[in-house]
């Protein structure tokens, strides 16, 4: 088999969550450039719209609203996907979650005002609605012989914040975010044995990426940054397209960090 062959999606049916975002969107946009069909699960209606710019023949993408803080509506929206996939899935990849710029009460805030109902909104959406997503994709995944799990976990999962970056800024860090990105790299690690051999799971963590921050945040961001600048979303295509395709194939249970040599300090 060829190089490139191996990252060939073809006859492959992938599932996003947070599929409507800057990085949900790059990560559709790889897996159909690799022939996967993909289906955008978010909790906007925007989804709709996303799939159809992203094929306009309406045959390789289909949109679900889901709202992953309910398991109701997880459960619904996977029947959904599947419904449209014909029961096919090879891919899980998901990204959805509560983020730093969240609007949510008590959350970019001091810590000493960030507040225990939100902290469990964001454990729900970030890690629980993760564990039912696998748990409901695992037959699924194993049947097609090729199946990939991929979770979007966090730098902030891996260390503390340094919250000089964000003074002078109306910008936070909330303890939940980090909390709930160090449990999705461990339940990678736990999934990656409990799935074995059939299914492989994988961590990637993005840096930060560039999204019209505070010129101040920016500055201090790159300085501390050995390839001095914040990510883009085009950043992560390689990673992607690595961990959901047989280019990845002997790989399971690790976490690829794409985040400028961040956390190499």
């Amino acid at each position: 088999m060829k190089t490139a062959d191996l990252f060939r999606l073809d006859d492959r049916t992938a599932l996003v969550t947070g599929a409507a975002g800057h990085l949900g969107r790059l990560f559709c946009d790889t897996l159909l450039d690799l022939g996967a069909r993909v289906v955008l699960l978010d909790m906007s209606d925007r989804v709709a719209n996303a799939a159809q710019v992203l094929d306009t023949s309406g045959t390789r993408t289909h949109g679900v609203v889901a709202d992953l803080e309910q398991e109701s509506s997880l459960r619904g929206a996977f029947d959904k996907a599947m419904a449209w996939s014909g029961g096919k899935l090879d891919i899980l990849v998901n990204n959805a979650a509560f983020v730093g710029t969240s609007g949510l009460s008590g959350w970019g805030v001091p810590l000493e005002s960030q507040e225990s109902a939100t902290f469990r909104r964001a454990l729900e959406v970030n890690l629980t609605s993760v564990f039912t997503l696998c748990q409901l994709a695992a037959p699924l995944l194993r049947d097609g012989g090729h199946g990939a799990i991929v979770n979007v976990a966090s730098i902030y999962g891996l260390v503390g914040p340094d919250n000089r970056l964000y003074e002078g800024t109306a910008m936070g860090n909330p303890l939940a975010y980090g909390a709930s990105k160090a449990g999705i790299l461990q339940l990678t690690r736990h999934m990656a044995t409990a799935l074995a051999p059939d299914i492989r799971a994988n961590a990637i963590t993005p840096g930060g990426i560039e999204r019209g921050q505070a010129d101040s945040f920016r500055k201090k961001y790159c300085e501390r940054t050995p390839l001095k600048r914040m990510a883009r979303e085009e950043d992560f295509r390689g990673a992607i397209a690595y961990l959901s395709s047989d280019a990845s194939s002997y790989v399971t249970g690790q976490n690829l960090v794409v985040d400028g040599g961040w956390t190499a300090w």
